[in-house]
């Protein structure tokens, strides 16, 4: 069961924000969950649910409901799932291509979570909720590397590093047209107000987004591969940020990459069931020791197939 605690707030913490207060009150919650708490209306301020960073003033009573820890409802499953590396705090995964990384409506298994669960037997509740510690996510037809964190302060120092951009994320697509390297896209992304379930460099609400192209292999000008970093974690943004531009992910369906008419020495590409899109390279600093941690993974077998014949069909 939960519990309700019941919080006045001192003379000594007038001005401190909200959570701040809470995590130095609440010893056994970090700052990480209890701003879960406050989202999710667990936390009220005089009768009245409460916003993280408001300031707390003296006498004001805060009231605390801290649901218990619930099952989540993905179940384990043995799912194939290369794992890189992983200590007490951290585990780093290279994502198939066409996994899920969440449970959501019409992918209730199968998932990147599923997996986790039967693979790791140390992850622990993260903000009321026992499921791994999802950072960041990978779309379903992109396949690479993705770090979770184990435990709610590793989850707390990876989601602030993310934040802060102090990750370093680089990408491999295959492109349409030729792009020059050091080309760099700043378009701010948000929800398609027409079709709900894309992203637009055009949206009316958006949110900061920047991509950088660092070196590229061109097929001609009919295709070019290139190294994407991204400065930001928008959703679908290497996809988006590439179709804006006039040069889509080839096997990208949702942003215009795919091409009925195809060229004989382009054929190759028509074996894509999937983008052409991979996370190759995966950078950050390990939450607790402070080591600066480097990943990196290669092509998967479908994507070196396809690069392999249009290389053979275009420099022979």
């Amino acid at each position: 069961m939960g519990a309700t605690a019941t919080i006045t707030v001192s003379p000594d913490a007038d001005g401190i924000r909200l959570d701040r207060f809470l995590a130095s009150v609440l010893g056994d919650h970090s700052r990480s969950q209890i701003q879960r708490l406050i989202k999710d209306g667990h936390v009220r301020v005089g009768g009245r649910e409460a916003k993280a960073n408001q300031p707390v003033k003296p006498g004001q009573e805060i009231a605390v409901d801290v649901p218990a820890p619930v099952e989540a409802a993905p179940q384990p499953e043995a799912l194939p799932l290369p794992i890189l590396y992983q200590d007490a705090d951290v585990i780093v995964v290279d994502k198939p291509a066409g996994m899920v990384v969440h449970p959501a409506a019409g992918h209730s298994g199968g998932t990147l979570v599923n997996a986790l669960l039967y693979h790791v037997d140390d992850l622990s509740g993260i903000g009321g909720e026992k499921r791994p510690g999802i950072v960041h996510r990978l779309d379903r037809g992109t396949s690479g590397l993705m770090v979770v964190a184990k435990h709610d302060k590793a989850h707390e120092e990876l989601a602030r590093q993310f934040h802060d951009r102090e990750v370093e994320k680089e990408y491999v697509a295959l492109v349409w047209g030729e792009v020059m390297p050091g080309r760099r896209i700043d378009a701010p992304i948000g929800r398609d107000h027409v079709d709900r379930k894309k992203m637009s460099a055009k949206s009316r609400r958006s949110r900061e987004a920047v991509t950088r192209i660092v070196r590229t292999e061109a097929f001609g000008r009919a295709l070019t591969l290139a190294h994407v970093a991204i400065h930001t974690g928008r959703t679908h943004q290497i996809r988006v940020h590439l179709s804006a531009i006039g040069h889509p992910v080839v096997g990208d369906s949702q942003y215009g990459g795919v091409h009925r008419h195809v060229p004989g020495d382009l054929r190759a590409v028509t074996h894509l069931s999937r983008p052409f899109l991979h996370a190759a390279r995966l950078a950050f600093t390990h939450p607790s020791d402070g080591r600066r941690m480097e990943f990196e993974s290669p092509l998967p077998e479908d994507l070196e197939r396809v690069l392999n014949e249009l290389r053979e069909s275009t420099f022979a």
